[in-house]
């Protein structure tokens, strides 16, 4: 009876300190994964709650207009009312100086989905006629970069407008990481457009190919803008036709821009150099 109480005792001292050896070690691994997990939910708690500027180490690019022509793979982000006016003095081959305005809006979450451009042009300024429509479908991707597609000038009147027709394009702008802005905290100093398309950027005017320039540009273009001064930057870009600089500045503590510079500055298309201008305002109906 006695030695049996022994054993008894003996097996059950052992399948205690066995199940709290267990315990033990499982407390303690519960315990060490408990400590990522809720660091983690109050990162992602702080991350809802905090602004996303501020969490967030992307840099974009400046609101300083980046190129005078060619289109960019940034868009819109939000819902905004958009319009200016541009030309260029002389138009290729003329003496007189050329004209566009321009209206439109956009709407749309980049970085959810996309953001949707669609805009008008009046060839005719003085007389608000002329149309054509252009639209665009734009889309963030990785750090610092977006990509666009659209269409320009589409239905233009053939016997006003000199585009050779419709022009699709597609584009890819980045910000670089690694040169943060000194004067745009958020921003970066150089951000850069490489894209395709038709039409303008492809084929070049009667007058180009009776001048023995050619029939076709590239369709490749391309623009690499730098941050200067503090709302100025400076802008080098190939149209798939020609090559052009420009400045691109915001004088004002609102979104009113101007771009302000030279193009055709080779002679693979086009007869002179040309000066050209745009100015634009955005106005933000929801963000």
């Amino acid at each position: 009876m006695h030695n049996g109480f022994k054993r008894m005792f003996r097996h059950f001292s052992t399948v205690w300190i066995t199940y709290t050896a267990l315990a033990v070690v499982l407390f303690y691994k519960s315990s060490v994964a408990q400590t990522p997990f809720e660091n983690t939910l109050k990162k992602r708690t702080e991350a809802l709650l905090a602004p996303a500027k501020i969490i967030s180490d992307e840099l974009l690019p400046n609101a300083v207009l980046q190129s005078l022509t060619v289109p960019s793979g940034w868009g819109g982000y939000g819902t905004y009312l958009f319009g200016g006016i541009g030309g260029n003095f002389a138009q290729p081959y003329r003496k007189s100086a050329d004209f566009i305005s321009f209206a439109g809006f956009c709407t749309g979450n980049p970085e959810r989905f996309a953001n949707i451009a669609i805009s008008v042009n009046a060839l005719d300024v003085s007389k608000a006629s002329d149309f054509s429509w252009n639209v665009s479908v734009s889309r963030r991707l990785f750090a610092g970069s977006s990509i666009s597609a659209g269409a320009l000038q589409l239905f233009s009147n053939r016997k006003v407008t000199d585009a050779p027709g419709a022009t699709i394009y597609m584009a890819f702008s980045h910000a670089v990481q690694s040169l943060p802005s000194d004067f745009n905290p958020g921003s970066s100093k150089l951000t850069y457009t490489i894209g395709i398309g038709t039409g303008r950027f492809y084929r070049k005017s009667p007058m180009d190919i009776w001048k023995g320039r050619g029939a076709h540009g590239t369709a490749v273009f391309a623009s690499v803008s730098y941050e200067l001064l503090k709302k100025v930057n400076f802008n080098v870009e190939w149209s798939g036709m020609n090559l052009g600089a420009s400045f691109g500045l915001k004088p004002f503590d609102n979104p009113f821009s101007i771009g302000l510079g030279l193009t055709n500055l080779t002679r693979y298309s086009s007869d002179k150099v040309n000066a050209s201008f745009v100015v634009c305002y955005p106005l933000s109906l929801r963000r």
